[in-house]
């Protein structure tokens, strides 16, 4: 039996075991890179709180000429926040039909050779690397200004993000259904039918309905590139100076992404 009155407590015994440099050297190396990061980031990048404090009289005054919003313009928004909501459904709808096969072709559990694997994360890391702004940039000097470039520009960007989801929600798969399928000479659409789609399905909701919520947003952004939809509007306030109306824009917005995430919500529930 320990005789615990024969046990002898030292200093080192009462300090922390995060204090010790001799034991969490690693630790402590660790957080000096960190810190001589994030202090070089914040100099070169030139934050400074007393800049931000000067410049509150400046945002004082933007937010004083906001109000009241001007909701003689609201009728006027209608067309502009319904053409805004048909950019993000159709650009989401794109980038799932291109993610789809990418996310596929990019599962290393599924995907038929190392070539297809390799080309297919290729894709969608380029997608994922390029702004949706730029995208849109491109696809207006090809097609002219309006709505469609939009939805290409969206389409192609969110098929990046949406295929390196697939890819490791195919990759994280229980292997036990796969096994069983191939012991019983089952081929890959087999395989991918009834082993893996039933398990991806549910984060396959979650991952569209999400990036149809980010599309809508963004669809808001690619306004000012000339993509079409409201954001086209929230330009041209600005532009104009008329910040009254500006106020009414962006209230617009908050309602339209409200509105779509209590739908994306429901349907999640409903899915689920």
């Amino acid at each position: 039996m320990l005789d615990v009155s024969q046990q002898r407590i030292t200093v080192d015994d009462l300090k922390p075991k995060w204090f010790d440099f001799r034991k969490n050297g690693k630790m402590w190396s660790s957080l000096l890179i960190l810190a001589v990061i994030y202090g070089w980031s914040i100099r070169e990048t030139g934050i400074s709180l007393p800049a931000l404090v000067e410049g509150i009289p400046h945002m004082q005054d933007f937010l004083m000429r906001t109000f009241p919003p001007d909701l003689s313009i609201l009728s006027k928004l209608m067309a502009p926040t319904i053409e805004t909501i048909q950019i993000a459904l159709l650009g989401t709808t794109l980038a799932v039909i291109l993610a789809i096969p990418l996310g596929i072709g990019a599962a290393r559990n599924m995907s038929p050779y190392p070539l297809v694997y390799r080309t297919c994360r290729m894709i969608l890391n380029f997608l994922r690397a390029t702004s949706e702004l730029i995208f849109a940039l491109i696809f207006v000097a090809a097609v002219g200004l309006g709505p469609f470039p939009g939805v290409l520009a969206l389409g192609i960007h969110s098929a990046g993000m949406l295929g390196k989801f697939y890819a490791e929600a195919i990759e994280n798969v229980s292997k036990g259904e796969i096994e069983a399928l191939e012991a019983a000479g089952s081929n890959k659409w087999q395989i991918l039918r009834y082993a893996v789609w039933p398990q991806v399905l549910p984060e396959f909701v979650t991952v569209n309905l999400y990036r149809w919520e980010h599309n809508l947003r963004a669809a808001t952004v690619l306004g000012l590139v000339g993509a079409g939809g409201i954001g086209f509007e929230l330009m041209t306030t600005m532009r104009l100076f008329k910040y009254d109306e500006t106020a009414t824009v962006l209230l617009v917005i908050l309602a339209t992404v409200t509105v779509i995430d209590f739908i994306s919500t429901r349907i999640r529930m409903r899915v689920l």
